[in-house]
């Protein structure tokens, strides 16, 4: 659990640099992620290729992605 009790699902693996990155811009669960791009989470410091490649393969797993880059 997080500190507000809120339960993060970030994929176990997922390098350390690349969750602090995501729990300092506030992302704590995978669903939190389709409402960015692939481009937006590259920009946090922290997050890489490999990050993303795993971010990826676990929200496909539940059915879900990243935003569409031209989704406005």
């Amino acid at each position: 659990m997080h500190a507000d009790n809120t339960a993060i699902d970030l994929p176990d693996t997922l390098a350390q640099p690349a969750r602090r990155a995501l729990l300092g811009a506030g992302y704590t669960r995978l669903e939190d992620l389709t409402r960015v791009t692939e481009d937006q989470l590259l920009q946090l410091h922290g997050m890489g290729s490999k990050a993303l490649a795993q971010l990826r393969e676990a929200l496909a797993a539940r059915g879900l992605s990243f935003a569409n880059d031209t989704d406005e």
